[in-house]
């Protein structure tokens, strides 16, 4: 059996995509630095920082529309640099009205400037208002398993637990945090924030999340476009490792790779 990631879909939504990996577009040297580090990724959808990225709010600026056009990319405006759940209800609203009604949105509010954790509070005070709105809301949040499910239970569209602070690169820190979440989900878990290398993707996908979305660990790699690449492919490798099921753990119970029966004898 050969894995083919077209045929591998998940939905978000009434969406579906084939691309587990999200990418952002902030951070990178240069607008084509950005379109060729996304097409490497093989990435669906991109993220993009309202507050920060011109999608058409400063008509005299170079665009991001430009360099990744929304009819080859699924765009997933974000409230990344709002504190207050009413923040990230304005910024969202105003995405919705840049992109001609799309309802696809990525809700974050946060904590604290210096390390970007969520506030949980404002963010379920959030979620609940945009839902009700009509939009489809993929959640940044704390990997707190009781948090999430609450998430859910308001109607996000998917659910993204922090690996570890944004932009640490440190990895995920609580897999079994991650673990209990992805029992109790109905909707898509999708690893956001702290993922550093290829080897973070792979063991996100390997607990079996949706997707994983990364933005500093491509943009900020020394070669950002064969970072996309191989972030591609260690979220493939992960995936796939899941799909076919990883072999028990054993402790101290050596089995050896090679038939124990039917040995040449060294004995003379």
């Amino acid at each position: 059996m050969t894995y083919q990631a077209a045929s591998d879909t998940w939905r978000v939504g009434e969406r579906s995509f084939s691309s587990r990996l999200l990418i952002g577009t902030g951070k990178y040297a240069s607008m084509e630095e950005t379109r060729l580090a996304v097409q490497a990724s093989g990435a669906e959808i991109v993220t993009v920082a309202i507050r920060r990225t011109n999608i058409g709010q400063h008509p005299n600026e170079p665009s991001l529309l430009d360099a990744l056009p929304p009819s080859e990319f699924t765009y997933l405006p974000n409230s990344a640099g709002c504190y207050t759940a009413e923040d990230a209800i304005r910024t969202l609203k105003l995405a919705r009205e840049l992109l001609d009604g799309h309802n696809l949105v990525k809700l974050e509010v946060l904590g604290d400037p210096n390390n970007l954790y969520p506030d949980m509070a404002e963010t379920l005070i959030a979620a609940d208002v945009l839902v009700k709105d009509g939009f489809d809301v993929m959640v940044y949040c704390s990997d707190d398993p009781i948090a999430a499910k609450r998430l859910e239970d308001l109607g996000c569209a998917a659910i993204m637990p922090l690996a570890s602070l944004i932009g640490s690169g440190m990895g995920i820190l609580n897999p079994w945090n991650i673990q209990l979440i992805l029992e109790k989900a109905t909707v898509p878990v999708i690893v956001d924030a702290g993922v550093g290398t290829a080897s973070d993707a792979a063991i996100a996908m390997e607990l079996g999340c949706a997707g994983v979305l990364m933005n500093t660990a491509v943009a900020k790699a020394q070669n950002p476009v064969l970072m996309g690449e191989a972030m591609k492919l260690g979220v493939a490798a992960g995936r796939m490792a899941f799909l076919a099921g990883r072999m028990p753990k054993k402790l101290y119970s050596a089995s050896p790779s090679s038939p124990t029966t039917g040995v040449i004898s060294s004995a003379k």
